[in-house]
């Protein structure tokens, strides 16, 4: 249950921070209206506020976080930008939350 709500506030932050940086990235690259950007500047907010949320040491919670970034990024390429994941695509993803979940699940010392 532990890993669930972890790995759940991890998938939340990616979010953010992907939402955060596709607004601007929209208005610079396809000349959306500028007012995206002060939603992107909340969501950016959120996610900062969002990693700050987790119990452990920052680097351990940013190396963690990386695994659940990795996989959020690629439902977002395939949900968002219409592009078709690759086995490649699925088995790193695999790979970075087992990575994650070393990280996260390590046994307090």
């Amino acid at each position: 249950m532990a890993f669930l709500k972890i790995a759940s506030l991890f998938f939340v932050t990616a979010l953010a921070e992907i939402v955060g940086c596709y607004l601007p990235w929209l208005v610079l690259k396809q000349g959306k209206p500028a007012w995206l950007l002060l939603p992107a500047a909340l969501s950016l907010a959120l996610f900062a506020w969002l990693l700050t949320l987790h119990p452990t040491a920052a680097g351990r919670t940013y190396a963690a976080y990386g695994g659940a970034y990795i996989c959020v990024a690629l439902l977002w390429l395939r949900c968002v930008d219409g592009v078709a994941l690759t086995r490649f695509d699925i088995a790193g993803a695999a790979l970075a939350l087992v990575g994650m979940a070393v990280i996260a699940l390590q046994p307090s010392q």
